[in-house]
């Protein structure tokens, strides 16, 4: 029985399921165009010609995730904006926790180890993107908690990377309950904001 023939869109998509699978699993090194072909049932020369070559697949995979992830994050953020700061927090948790829940092989790409050509698209870039987008609302809680808002982007790295960084351990242990770890990661996120120093100073000055 002859297998029906695809459209160029639908080739193209099966491509990106089929690398996106295999970059997950392997990592971007470690798969090559011909497993690519194989797994996809179509000849080396059609993954080049929709795609350039892996590269240009695994770039096209690594902007689709990032944009899903920033996406589901902004939505949560954006949602009902004048919301309790504390709500907030607990909504971009939960979104981050729920895209790894659910596109896990999209985040195990993400936290990998980009191609050293790979200028964008990179864990550490995500972060910052969020991070960036999530300033101004720390800028406005310091404000008004009498906290100097130029520390704002500082912090923001900070929140953004501890609930990224534990997404990534949950990833792995699979438990406790999403709701859980989102509760306990803003339990000590919003905790520790609450009871923020105006001037925050080591207890033991580094020796000189």
């Amino acid at each position: 029985m002859s297998r029906t023939r695809m459209t160029g869109a639908q080739r193209r998509q099966q491509l990106l399921d089929v690398g996106r699978a295999l970059f997950a699993d392997k990592g971007f090194e470690a798969t090559s165009v011909e497993e690519i072909a194989v797994r996809a049932q179509v000849s080396k020369p059609v993954v080049y010609e929709h795609f350039g070559g892996k590269e240009g697949l695994y770039a096209v995979i690594v902007d689709r995730e990032v944009s899903a992830l920033l996406d589901a994050i902004m939505r949560a953020l954006l949602d009902e904006p004048r919301s309790h700061p504390r709500l907030l927090l607990e909504r971009a948790a939960l979104a981050l926790l729920s895209y790894v829940e659910t596109s896990t092989d999209g985040f195990r790409i993400l936290v990998r180890d980009s191609p050293v050509a790979q200028a964008t698209g990179t864990f550490a870039s995500l972060i910052g993107d969020v991070a960036t987008a999530v300033e101004h609302l720390l800028s406005d809680e310091f404000s008004r908690r009498g906290l100097d808002p130029r520390t704002a982007p500082m912090y923001a790295q900070m929140l953004v990377g501890m609930v990224a960084l534990t997404g990534q351990w949950w990833l792995g242990a699979q438990r406790p309950a999403k709701a859980d770890v989102a509760a306990h990661v803003v339990n000590l996120a919003w905790n520790g904001l609450s009871g923020m120093e105006r001037r925050p100073g080591l207890m033991e000055p580094p020796a000189p």
